[in-house]
This record gives structure tokens, sequence and C-alpha cells, in this order.
């Protein structure tokens, strides 16, 4: 049996002349190959359709590592090493990793968004982007409505679909916060395009806001006959 994930990443914290950011990346790329599952590894990847490939390293086994890593003060460190861990990913759990340590709380402001829409972009799958656009941009949205709501705006009729997508989820979970306005404007730029992953997301943004507000989904849903069929029956599943 190997070192446990504490004595690997105490094995790259101390070594000599390493930085807090190298020894962060040492341990997460340590502590996934501790704990990778030969087993699981191509039913991970076959079950996200992945072209890169897994370690087979499961949610349980992430959060235990996540939990061990040291925690870096110093704001452009801690950026870097997020940055350093996706963009180098050989395995997607690196980027699950990454994607976990980018929403330290102390670091979010709006300045990120151009970071996070590279993590849009290059991500290009619903596992990153959801997270993404309900937990990192979702929060900046209502911080900093001024800067992202324009951005949004302009997203929803980009060419990239993902960031489409993030436009019309972003306000999961907003409930009375909601703007209604954006969520129409986004999800109407949208309605007509066939793409399967924007027309459950349109379903998805509907039902959330279903839940605080029926009427407005209701009436929203009947003005639109050209609502597709899936948009149509996620947003009225709770109704």
């Amino acid at each position: 049996m190997g070192p446990s994930i504490s004595t690997a990443y105490s094995f790259c914290l101390y070594r000599s002349g390493v930085t807090p950011k190298a020894s962060l990346i040492d341990a997460v790329r340590a502590g996934l190959e501790e704990l990778a599952d030969p087993v699981k590894a191509p039913e991970m990847q076959a079950y996200m359709k992945s072209d890169m490939p897994f370690l087979g390293v499961q949610k349980p086994g992430r959060v235990a590592l996540l939990r061990s890593l040291p925690s870096l003060s110093d704001r452009d460190e801690w950026l870097d090493a997020v940055q350093t861990l996706w963009r180098e990913a050989t395995y997607r759990e690196e980027r699950y990793v990454a994607l976990a340590l980018s929403g330290d709380r102390r670091f979010q402001s709006v300045d990120l968004m151009p970071w996070f829409d590279e993590m849009i972009v290059t991500g290009a799958w619903w596992d990153y982007v959801d997270e993404i656009a309900s937990r990192r941009v979702g929060p900046l949205l209502r911080s900093t409505p001024n800067v992202v709501r324009p951005l949004m705006l302009k997203w929803s009729t980009d060419d990239d679909r993902w960031r489409r997508r993030t436009s019309i989820i972003c306000q999961l979970g907003f409930k009375g916060a909601t703007d209604a306005e954006l969520l129409t404007a986004c999800i109407d730029a949208n309605v007509d395009d066939p793409d399967f992953f924007l027309r459950k997301g349109i379903g998805w943004a509907l039902r959330e806001f279903a839940k605080t507000e029926p009427g407005w989904v209701r009436a929203f849903v009947e003005a639109r006959p050209g609502l597709s069929p899936l948009s149509r029956r996620e947003a009225l599943k709770h109704l």
C-alpha cells in the first residue's frame, strides 16, 4: 500500500526550495495518483463521454484530498496554481480539483471572469460548465451585476454553446432575486436552437424559478409555443 494522502502531501510540501504553489500542485497530483482506481477509470470516462482519461478517483476521494491540501494565502499564487492544474491536466480529476479550488471565497471578484470564461470554453462539457455557471459566474452576477449582466447578454448569442448555456443557468438558486428580464432575454435568444444542452438548460432554469414564481413560469411557457418539448417538459415538471 502506498503512503497516505497526508504523507504524500507532507513529502511534497517540505521538499527543500519548493514554492507553496508547486507544493500544492505536487500534492494534488500525488494524491490523485494514490487514489487511482484502474477499474473505475474506464467506466467513468465512458459515462462522461470524455476524450481526457480518468484516474478513477470518485468524488468522496477527491473531497478528502481537497481537505488535506494547503491553503494558499497569496491570491496570485492561488490563481496560478489553479490555472496550472487546469491547463496542464492529463486526467479529468485534475480539472475537477482545479475547479473546486477555483471557488475559494477569499479570492472571488469580477476580475476572475476572463478565467472562468477560459474554463467554460476549454472545459466544454456539462460537468465543468454547470458548476462554473451556477457557483462561480452566478455569485459574481449577484455581487457585480453592472459588469456581469451585460456579459451574460452577450454570451446568450455567442457562437459557443457553453457560454450560451452559462448565460441561461447562471441564476440557478437565485429564487426571488432572479433577474427575470435577463433570464427571459437569455432564453429567448436560444429558444429555437436544437442543441440538447441548451434545451435542457432552458428547462432547468425555468424549473428552478418555478419553485419561487410558478405563475410567471407557466405564463412564460404558454406564451412561447416554439419552446422545445424538452424545455417545456422540464420547466413544468413540478407544476
